[in-house]
């Protein structure tokens, strides 16, 4: 009857499932024998060191894991025909409604990143420059040459 139970024993609800049996088998078959108790509380300690082995290198190996950076989700789609603030917004990467200078501050920072003298696009350098027209309300027609 043990053999059917041993294939729990690898995971830890695994142990704590085969520590219960061991408690249940100790009260139903070894009633009258002095020596069960011991014997039972000694598998126990086993079955206890045993998980507490297997949460040590579970932890272990959790705080190996590689660590992932979480970046920021970019805007994913094309442009719209005519601009939106919405659009402008998220192209920018700030909310809808937002002082000038977070507006400015966002273009320099994603201006760098796609100048078209450090390897960018001409398309979304203008659109980027018609994203914070917009945002500073300088325009709301579309001055892009594309």
């Amino acid at each position: 009857q043990l053999r059917e139970c041993f294939f729990l024993i690898p995971t830890p609800s695994g142990f704590l499932f085969f520590f219960f049996f061991l408690i249940l088998l100790s009260d139903v078959y070894f009633v009258g024998y002095t020596q069960a108790t011991p014997m039972v509380a000694g598998a126990a300690v086993a079955a206890a060191a045993i998980a507490g082995r297997y949460g040590i290198l579970a932890w272990q190996a959790f705080k190996a894991r590689p660590i992932v950076p979480r970046m920021r989700k970019f805007y994913e789609g094309g442009f719209q025909a005519a601009m939106t603030r919405r659009e402008a917004a998220l192209i920018l990467g700030v909310r809808s409604r937002v002082v000038a200078e977070k507006v400015k501050e966002a273009h320099r920072r994603v201006m760098v990143a796609n100048h078209p003298d450090a390897g960018g696009s001409h398309y979304l350098a203008s659109k980027i420059n018609e994203a914070k027209d917009i945002m500073l309300g300088k325009s709301n027609n579309s001055d892009s040459a594309f």
